[in-house]
């Protein structure tokens, strides 16, 4: 499904209609999936089986009901194995190190409350990528052992190093030297080709039945049906298949649960493991939950510091009835998104399966080839590391695919953990390689068509820079239109052109935001492009009142005399409007120097009339251009703007108290001297000091001839007087301050000025 079908829809929602059946299935194919890594990491774990089903019950229903995302899974996690096995042999019992299990959970919910889950953000995009390559990888050759034959380490093992002192590799050599299975052989490759052939059929892959689930069934059937009849090396029994431990009655159910020994709840050690089985399971759970937010077909950001709240209840409810930690589980996620699931039901239904499993189903999940379930999982690696991946962060460069690929490398031959570090280590020296940090610039710009959001890129822009700018990508609402703005930037680290390309690509269509981009450097291979107008256009003019258009004025003022400006593209404007100009208001007001209109109103081509005079006074002229204006260009406010400091002003109180230069003035100046005059008269005069000279009269004079001129505009023009009257058009007064930058509205309507 591309970004653009996805932004279509609707995001779905926890039960309605449209997503509870495609929930289901994917709960089940998880659970499916999920069952036999419970049981295999609990036996990694070296602790009862039931501890690793505990885990993953507690997982889906628990910390499922409780988590902000949509689509990770939680239990036990394979990254996990070594230090429970570490802190077990530390503290010398299963009991203490479930109290330590739940202290952890403590930990947790005291981390999620503070807002530890901010880090997250700073997790390097390329190790997260790298972590999904690496389980990608993990997973098929992980796999590779189960579907052509048996494995003995445990289904959930994925450390590079094994429990029978084997290795990932050395694994895969012995299967051939004598460890291949025929039964399983035709189980995996059925299976395999049974997943391929389904996604890329159509009638099949739109039918809404889940593939993994029809393999699974496959597996079964044809066990059952077919291999146990030819006998011999064809069948598939044993430790082939899914080894469910039984549950006779309640009180053998009592009987495998354990519980903490509070006993322990004084001792240093057992503080030490808490601490350490948060630490690493928070990090686990952070770094999962944002690779499987990048998995989510909707794009959904899951909130990191509630799924840490999440995570610590889950941890305290696993640790008090006997079950291992839980972390976010990315493969189980990775399974979750790929088979469909679109909210969070599929989880909680993963964990309702766990519980029935155990209780009714022991007897028939036993009949479940591993082959059928490896297949999956090695399908589902093939599209975690995928050779698209890998070719797209080669095309980003060394700074995102150095520690892409030393990421994937750590994880495939240490562990989850141990590699995740060493990825964000060389990362961490990558950004500090880097330019670093100045601010994003944001400037909000108010529009009748909807706001557009400014960000303007500074000249370095490093990866520092990554957790600001997604935060106000996530703060975005729909409809909104953003406006990226790199033409001043030398220097922008991959993460976030990386994270701009994904915003554009898919996040943004997917919540129905628009981006346009400008000036990005070739090489970064990001084209200008223009989503929607950010000039003036018929439509704004169209949809536009008054009032909004004296807010556009208003709040552009704002960003004027506060030096928060919008950096216009003039060049882009000049060729966007020569076809035609839609301007929303017309402004009458001085030729002072001081007063640029467009500048003062921060406002680019073509969203204004500049009608300009000395002294702002309306003359035939200025009149039949506001005419024009209004009746022609269909403007919907018209602006008499005069400024403190007036030199018409102050030259015409200066010549009607001197005869004789008023006799000198010369005739044309005379026609704008005779306007003020007019005010002048009935403005009082100052008895302090000469009238050109006091600064408060001058004052009340310009407003006065703002007043004026606003009266004669709707007095003289039966066109404008119409459209006041009719409400399309406003005519007010506003007054700048040539010391300050800041513009006055003075609030008086045209209706108001005639009476």
């Amino acid at each position: 499904m591309s970004s653009n079908q996805i932004s279509q829809q609707n995001t779905p929602s926890m039960f309605s209609p449209s997503s509870v059946a495609k929930d289901l299935t994917a709960g089940l194919v998880v659970f499916l999936v999920a069952l036999p890594l419970c049981l295999g990491i609990a036996l990694a774990s070296g602790v009862d089986l039931f501890a690793g089903i505990i885990a993953g019950i507690v997982g889906g229903l628990v910390v499922g009901i409780i988590s902000g995302s949509h689509t990770s899974v939680s239990g036990p996690a394979a990254g996990l194995t070594a230090v429970v096995a570490a802190q077990i042999a530390m503290l010398g019992s299963f009991e203490a190190f479930l109290l330590a299990v739940v202290l952890a959970g403590v930990i947790q919910i005291v981390l999620g409350i503070i807002k530890a889950g901010a880090i997250s953000a700073f997790f390097p995009s390329s190790v997260i990528k790298g972590l999904l390559a690496a389980i990608g990888v993990i997973l098929i050759l992980k796999q590779i052992p189960h579907v052509l034959g048996h494995d003995t380490d445990p289904e959930g093992e994925m450390s590079f190093k094994q429990p029978d002192h084997e290795n990932t590799f050395t694994e895969i050599w012995n299967l051939f030297q004598g460890e291949v299975h025929a039964g399983a052989i035709v189980v995996g490759a059925i299976s395999i080709l049974l997943l391929v052939v389904w996604a890329r059929w159509k009638p099949l892959k739109n039918s809404g039945i889940p593939g993994p689930l029809v393999v699974v069934m496959l597996g079964v059937a044809i066990n059952e049906l077919l291999l146990s009849r030819w006998g011999g090396m064809w069948v598939i029994e044993g430790t082939h298949l899914v080894n469910l431990p039984v549950l006779n009655d309640a009180s053998e159910l009592m009987n495998v649960l354990n519980f903490p020994d509070f006993k322990q709840i004084l001792k240093p050690n057992v503080y030490i493991a808490a601490v350490t089985i948060a630490i690493v399971a928070s990090l686990e759970t952070l770094l999962n939950l944002e690779a499987v937010d990048k998995l989510d077909r909707y794009k959904r950001s899951s909130p990191p510091s509630r799924e840490l709240i999440a995570q610590g209840v889950g941890n305290i409810c696993s640790g008090l009835i006997g079950g291992l930690p839980v972390t976010s589980v990315v493969i189980r996620g990775s399974v979750n998104c790929n088979v469909g699931a679109k909210s969070k039901l599929s989880t909680i239904f993963h964990g309702l399966l766990l519980v029935t499993s155990v209780a009714f189903l022991p007897t028939y999940l036993k009949m479940i080839p591993l082959a059928a379930l490896a297949a999956i999982l090695l399908v589902t690696g093939f599209k975690l590391a995928s050779p698209a991946l890998f070719r797209q962060m080669w095309s980003e460069g060394r700074y995102q695919f150095a520690p892409f690929i030393i990421t994937l490398l750590a994880i495939v031959f240490t562990d989850l953990l141990i590699g995740i570090l060493i990825g964000l280590g060389v990362s961490l020296v990558f950004i500090l390689n880097s330019n670093l940090r100045r601010p994003i610039k944001r400037v909000r710009e108010t529009n009748p068509t909807g706001d557009v959001l400014h960000i303007e890129l500074s000249n370095q822009v490093s990866f520092l820079n990554k957790a600001a700018l997604d935060r106000v990508f996530d703060e975005l609402t729909q409809g909104t239109n953003v406006l990226i703005d790199a033409s001043d930037s030398d220097y922008i680290d991959p993460d976030i052109l990386s994270l701009i390309r994904e915003f554009k690509e898919e996040k943004g269509p997917a919540r129905g935001v628009k981006v346009n981009l400008r000036g990005f450097r070739k090489r970064y291979e990001i084209a200008d492009e223009e989503q929607f107008a950010d000039y003036t256009s018929e439509e704004t003019q169209v949809q536009s009142q008054p009032d909004q258009v004296q807010k556009v004025l208003q709040q552009g003022n704002e960003r004027f005399h506060t030096g928060n400006q919008v950096k216009r593209d003039f060049s882009r404007q000049v060729s966007a409007t020569a076809s035609g100009q839609h301007p929303l208001a017309a402004v009458l007001s001085c030729i002072d120097s001081r007063v640029p209109v467009e500048l003062v109103f921060n406002l680019g081509i073509g969203d204004i009339f500049s009608v300009r005079v000395a002294g702002n006074v309306l003359g035939d002229h200025a009149l039949g251009s506001l005419e024009y204006a209004v009746g022609v260009a269909k403007v919907k406010l018209v602006v008499v703007l005069g400024h403190t400091r007036c030199g018409a002003v102050k030259s015409s109180v200066q010549l009607s108290n001197s005869q004789t230069d008023r006799d000198n003035c010369p005739p044309y100046l005379s026609t704008i001297v005779d306007e003020i005059e007019s005010v002048i008269q009935k403005v009082p005069g100052s008895s302090n000091s000469p009238a050109d000279q006091d600064e408060e009269y001058l004052y009340q004079v310009t407003e006065e001839n703002i007043s004026q001129t606003v009266a004669a505009i709707v007095e003289q023009s039966a066109l404008i007087r119409a459209e006041v009257e009719s409400g399309r058009v406003r005519v007010v007064g506003a007054l700048y301050d040539v010391t300050t930058a800041e513009v006055k509205f003075l609030d008086q309507e045209s209706e108001t000025a005639t009476t």
